[in-house]
């Protein structure tokens, strides 16, 4: 099998973990093996995970294959576009200011918050009984 030359980049997003390979190509997009628009069925998250390569232009320039686990379908197409849109960048460097105007390089840092002991869940306490 011959070497392929891909660019690599990584996106998170709540508990979600993309790991994006870019190489050029005809804009085929794959996600676990899967065409996209069947990984994500929604129309929204397909929007998302393609918006990087449309604000840049690139669209039809780049194969991406991206592997994702954890969360949920959202975390998920999160981090799929900020995965591609941090693999356009190491690849062209050019595209900073379109990535950045359109704030894909910026990562979501909300996470869920933790369960704190003697209560019942992050914030909520057990109910009290007066009698």
């Amino acid at each position: 099998m011959a070497q392929q030359n891909f660019v690599w980049g990584t996106g998170r997003r709540k508990s979600s973990v993309a790991r994006v390979r870019i190489r050029p190509g005809t804009g085929e997009i794959l996600v676990n093996s899967k065409p996209y628009k069947v990984f994500f069925p929604d129309v929204g998250h397909q929007a998302e995970v393609e918006a990087p390569m449309n604000a840049t232009e690139t669209r039809s320039a780049y194969d991406v294959f991206i592997n994702v686990r954890g969360g949920g379908i959202t975390g998920q197409s999160g981090a799929c576009a900020l995965g591609i849109a941090r693999a356009l960048h190491t690849d062209r460097p050019d595209l900073d200011e379109r990535l950045r105007d359109g704030q894909f390089l910026t990562r979501d840092g909300r996470m869920k918050e933790r369960k704190k002991y003697g209560q019942r869940g992050a914030r909520r306490g057990f109910q009290f009984s007066k009698r």
